[in-house]
Parts: structure tokens; C-alpha cells; sequence
């Protein structure tokens, strides 16, 4: 990596973090990015430049997030299925105390901001609709089906609607202030049940 790019994400996560701060400090919809960019020594501009808009800076993972689903299907080994690709993803995050999943503690904070702000959580539902609906279009190209076939979309909001359901249970668990291994025990069983029902009907989908 060179040092202009380097030097690109350290800005990228000065801002984020400084915003992170505020938003936790105030809530999300008492901070606005003419403050931010006053915390971090920069201009509005250049805030704008690597966030164009004050939900990019609260959700800075978003593209890593909106696009896990449909590449965990598109690169799954052969002879498995969408399901069983995404079950065994999800079951591994929660194995590891994947980040994103906000199995600890301290995540609590984060969605305590999250709850407290419409914005926020008009944000989340559409990042679980890119989510969705790139999560489709794998499905649509590896079945072959016609651009008017409404059954990639069906069956992605299925699958999608599962592992969506299942990190808000575990938001559920952290922000009640629950262990995080008791949530992290409970939400395993949740995922492994709900995707072994999903399985019995879409263990040969798509085809491959």
C-alpha cells in the first residue's frame, strides 16, 4: 500500500472514530458534521469528501456489511448450498466474536445510539435491503433464472430475513445487558435451528 493511500485510511479512521465519540457522548442527532470536522482538525469539506453523509460516518463498515452475504454465496465451495453457506458463516462469526455481530459488551453503546436515533435505524433497515437484494442477484445469476422471476428475491429475503434476525437478537441480548455468552449460546442455537428448517427445503439451491 502506498503512503498517499495509507495516509487516506488513517484520515478515514480519524473521522469515524472522532465522530464515534460524539455520537456516544450526545447522540447521533445532536452532532453535526461541522462538529465533527472541528474535532478532527479537518474542514466540513473533507469529512464530506470520505463520508457523504453523517449515517455514512456512524455505519463506516456498511459496503463490508451489505456485501458479506452474497460473497460468502458466491464463494462457497462446491457442491454446498446457499444456506448451508451462510449458516456456516454465521456460526463461525459467532465462534469468533465477529466484530460486525456486536457480541460484547461494550457494542451495547453502539446500539444504544442506534436505537435512540430514526435516522439510525431508517439507516440499518436499508442496509439490510442492499444486503438482500445483492444477496439476490448471486442467487438470480447462479440459478439462471429470468430477470422477471421473482423467486431469487423471495428466497434471499428468507435467508437474508434469518441471519438478519438472528444479530438482532443478539443486539437484543447486549443492550439488556445480558452476558455475551449467554447471548452468544443463545443465538447459536437460534441460527442453527431457523437455518436447519431453511435447509429442508433449499438444500439443492442454487444448483451448481
Amino acid at each position: 500500500m502506498g503512503l498517499r493511500e495509507r495516509k487516506k485510511q488513517q484520515t478515514r479512521a480519524l473521522l469515524a472514530d472522532t465522530a464515534m465519540g460524539l455520537f456516544v457522548e450526545r447522540g447521533f442527532d445532536r452532532v453535526t458534521v461541522v462538529e465533527v470536522a472541528r474535532a478532527a482538525g479537518v474542514s466540513a469539506n473533507t469529512v464530506f469528501n470520505y463520508f457523504p453523509t453523517k449515517e455514512d460516518l456512524f455505519f463506516d463498515r456498511q459496503e463490508e456489511v451489505t456485501a458479506h452475504l452474497a460473497t460468502v454465496v458466491r464463494q462457497r465451495p462446491a457442491g454446498t448450498s446457499a444456506v448451508d453457506a451462510v449458516r456456516a458463516d454465521l456460526l463461525a462469526g459467532l465462534a469468533a466474536g465477529e466484530p460486525t455481530y456486536g457480541l460484547s459488551a461494550e457494542a451495547a453503546v453502539f446500539w444504544r445510539v442506534v436505537t435512540e436515533s430514526p435516522a439510525l435505524r431508517a439507516r440499518l433497515l436499508e442496509l439490510g435491503e442492499r444486503s438482500e437484494a445483492a444477496l439476490a442477484a448471486v442467487l438470480a445469476e447462479e440459478s439462471g433464472a429470468a430477470p422477471d422471476d421473482p423467486l431469487p428475491r423471495v428466497l434471499a429475503g428468507a435467508v437474508a430475513g434469518a441471519h438478519r434476525a438472528v444479530l438482532a437478537e443478539i443486539r437484543r441480548g447486549i443492550v439488556a445487558g445480558e452476558p455475551a455468552e449467554s447471548v452468544r449460546v443463545r443465538a447459536e442455537a437460534a441460527a442453527g435451528a431457523a437455518f436447519g428448517l431453511l435447509r429442508t427445503g433449499l438444500a439443492d439451491y442454487p444448483a451448481r
